[in-house]
């Protein structure tokens, strides 16, 4: 069986998580489950990243010691993976003790090999950041990264010699076009880092203990990014007495990344994996950001809004729908309370939930609630939605293996739009009322069944291509078709083998119209509490 190895950020455990940062966990989850669905053998990994000198600040400010302030926080990520229904298959933390004995291995590996060396840094420090910068670096005396305000600080450190494998990654790069998506990301690495000179990276820090200790050395601490990088091979047990899963998943085949940390993971962690020698992730794909109409979404600026909040009022699929469908990963995507509730009526319930019921009405209407059998003689109009079925999937699938989110799921839509197109141009309706010529009698009837049976075709096809990331609704689709929810992607390619399929009595609305003012004006209380 083929395996895919998927990797998520570890997070920064800083409270309750906005969609923004859900987005990236929502995003693995659903081209995991494609990728499940598809046969694979998959394996999830997420997790928190605990070390470093903020981490140590909060704690203080909350009057906890770091361990315990950890511990509460790592919980808090669980549990909204838990509500998301994310299917991660481990959750690693970097106080894991298997984790902290491999960083030390991997540190003393780097130090025995020259890759590491000590010296004493001096420069401008951005502490929520966790970088250090040059004075060219900084845009207007602050962070490049985030805008806020850094420090000048000087100890001794240990430092990464980059620049010995600056050429070397260059190469891979021009070697190895799958290695970044989008592919401008690559551009922005070599132009505004690699070429105007690659700075050696400093990893240790003496001026705060919270961290993992190098061992030859212990009052140095290793530099945070060092530590969390490597959690994507110490979770599979890379340097531990059972490197089963190690050797079974890696290399990852694909890495998710969010624009802000696109640095460290295009740059320091491919040249720390050169430095073990062992082969670097085939693919990492970096996504932008959920933006609001006054910029970034930002706690400070109160214009946050949580995924929860928006799973309990309109559950997590449509939350799950909206959050893929509304940002291009290349691009930033805005959230509205206008766009979300627009959605949600037209795309969820207009579209998807009024072609379910009206195909359940009309299959009880006109045929007591069995589905028609394919009369292998299809029309002219019947062959042109046999083909857009055939073609959607190849569509989907095109887009997911450049990972175009949203136009993937847009090829789904325009599948559902086709569908209830189809309803009007066939007119089932009128080929249901009785007619006095007997042979038009007949013709219309086969007609009849064959639009019955190829919009139930269709529906499957969409309930599975929907699996990945509207579960429950997938569910539902199926129960009221009568067809077993134990599905795969091969399914997708039985549209004409349909038998025996009775619908459910009554249809039942998967999604009920909201009150567009309403909801909308309930949206904007949530980002204002």
């Amino acid at each position: 069986m083929e395996k895919f190895y998927l990797t998520t950020p570890i997070y920064y455990p800083s409270g309750k998580f906005h969609i923004g940062t859900a987005y990236t966990e929502v995003l693995a989850d659903f081209i995991k489950k494609y990728k499940k669905l598809q046969g694979f053998d998959t394996f999830l990994l997420t997790g928190v990243d605990e070390h470093g000198q903020k981490i140590e600040d909060k704690a203080k400010d909350d009057g906890k010691e770091p361990k315990e302030y950890v511990d509460i926080q790592a919980n808090i990520a669980v549990e909204l993976w838990k509500k998301l229904k994310i299917d991660y298959d481990k959750f690693i933390r970097t106080t894991d003790d298997y984790h902290v004995k491999a960083v030390q291995k991997i540190f003393e590996k780097f130090l025995s090999q020259g890759d590491i060396y000590k010296g004493e840094y001096e420069g401008w420090y951005c502490k929520p950041c966790e970088s250090y910068f040059t004075e060219t670096q900084l845009i207007d005396g602050k962070c490049p990264d985030c805008g806020r305000e850094v420090s000048k600080m000087k100890e001794e450190a240990y430092f990464f010699n980059m620049k010995k494998y600056a050429d070397r990654l260059l190469k891979y790069y021009e070697d190895n076009p799958e290695f970044i998506k989008p592919e401008f990301r690559k551009n922005e690495m070599i132009n505004n880092f690699i070429k105007p000179g690659l700075e050696d990276l400093c990893v240790t820090r003496t001026s705060f203990s919270w961290g993992i200790q190098v061992p030859s050395d212990p009052k140095h601490v290793i530099y945070v990014w060092l530590d969390a990088l490597t959690n994507y091979i110490t979770a599979l047990g890379y340097t531990s007495e059972n490197e089963e899963l190690y050797n079974r998943f890696w290399p990852a085949d694909l890495h998710i990344v969010g624009k802000d940390i696109a640095r460290f993971h295009l740059i320091y962690w491919p040249i720390f994996l050169m430095a073990l020698d062992i082969p670097l992730p085939k693919t990492i794909l970096v996504h932008n950001w959920f933006t609001m109409k006054d910029g970034k979404m930002s706690k400070s600026k109160g214009n946050v809004i949580y995924p929860e909040q928006l799973m309990e009022r309109y559950g997590l699929d449509a939350t799950k729908y909206y959050l893929l469908r509304e940002i291009p990963v290349a691009t930033d995507g805005m959230f509205t309370p206008e766009s979300f509730v627009e959605r949600y009526n037209s795309d969820l319930c207009n579209d998807l939930s009024n072609l379910l019921n009206r195909t359940i009405s009309m299959i009880n209407k006109y045929f007591k609630g069995n589905v028609p059998q394919y009369n292998g003689t299809p029309n002219d109009v019947d062959k042109e939605l046999e083909e857009s079925a055939e073609n959607t999937v190849v569509t989907f699938e095109k887009y997911m293996k450049d990972y175009e989110i949203a136009n993937a799921i847009q090829s789904i839509w325009t599948f559902v739009s086709r569908t209830n197109k189809y309803i009007d141009e066939t007119q089932p309706w009128s080929l249901a009322k009785e007619v006095d010529d007997n042979d038009l009698k007949e013709k219309n009837q086969e007609k009849l069944s064959s639009t019955i049976y190829h919009l139930t075709a269709n529906l499957k096809q969409i309930a599975i291509m929907i699996r990945p990331f509207m579960t429950h609704t997938s569910d539902e689709i199926l129960r009221q078709l009568g067809i077993d929810n134990n599905v795969s992607w091969e399914n997708l390619k039985n549209y004409k083998e349909l038998e025996n399929l009775k619908v459910i009595e009554k249809g039942e609305p998967i999604f009920m119209r909201l009150n567009q003012e309403e909801e909308i004006e309930y949206i904007k209380g949530l980002m204002k509490k």
